[in-house]
């Protein structure tokens, strides 16, 4: 399969110790890929830099053969993104937040109008959708925040920490959302969590201090941590 995202040499710096230090990966077309690693490892940063939101103090990273930094109009294009903490405007409505995202990223109308009815329904919001986004659960914010990171068909997501900070019942149906999303897109997701990145990624990579320790397949992580 192609490579849709490869980061080389990625290094960067808050103050004098760098957050994450000569970080190095692939991820394939259609890959769902899982960064793990404890708060602090240096998960976020290197969200932050793959989606154009920072760029790195060093090193290169190119989505679909562009370069994040230098042809970052046409990254975003291609890439949805969820944040550990989801931009969401709690006095609109589900719909209307989603057809303002929607226009913020250059769509049609008809296009928002069609991709509203889609996300609303790939993310199980069809009786919420004109509900007060201020009045939803956490979970179901969460959701909104998703709809909105695939609003415009990218070809890539990214999700910083996808069920951090809601109930069981949530996790699971989040869960199984990003398996549905990982049919059709490729997805890199960020979690603390082991059991989760084992149920959702086809590979995962292990961060610590900044550094990729690890990476390999959920069953052969889990055979040489046993």
């Amino acid at each position: 399969m192609p490579t849709m995202i490869q980061a080389t040499g990625l290094t960067h710096y808050y103050g004098p110790r760098p957050a994450i230090d000569d970080v190095n990966f692939t991820v394939e077309k259609g890959e769902i890929l899982g960064f793990l690693g404890p708060n602090g490892a240096g998960k976020t940063t290197t969200m932050r830099i793959i989606t154009g939101f920072m760029p790195p103090t060093r090193g290169k990273v190119t989505l679909g053969g562009y370069d994040v930094v230098e042809q970052s109009r046409e990254v975003r294009k291609r890439i949805g993104y969820l944040p550990e903490t989801v931009p969401l405007y709690t006095d609109m409505t589900v719909s209307s937040y989603l057809k303002y995202m929607g226009t913020l990223r250059g769509m049609p109308p008809k296009d928002i109008k069609r991709r509203i009815g889609d996300v609303v329904d790939l993310c199980r919001l069809g009786e919420y959708h004109k509900t007060i986004i201020g009045k939803l659960s956490k979970g179901f914010r969460q959701r909104v925040g998703v709809a909105q990171a695939i609003i415009h068909e990218p070809e890539v997501l990214v999700l910083d920490e996808p069920t951090i900070g809601i109930d069981p019942i949530q996790v699971v149906e989040t869960r199984r959302l990003i398996q549905d999303l990982g049919k059709s897109q490729t997805v890199v997701l960020s979690s603390h969590i082991l059991p989760e990145v084992s149920m959702i990624c086809q590979r995962v990579v292990i961060i610590h201090e900044g550094e990729i320790v690890a990476e390999d397949t959920p069953e052969n992580l889990a055979t040489r941590l046993e």
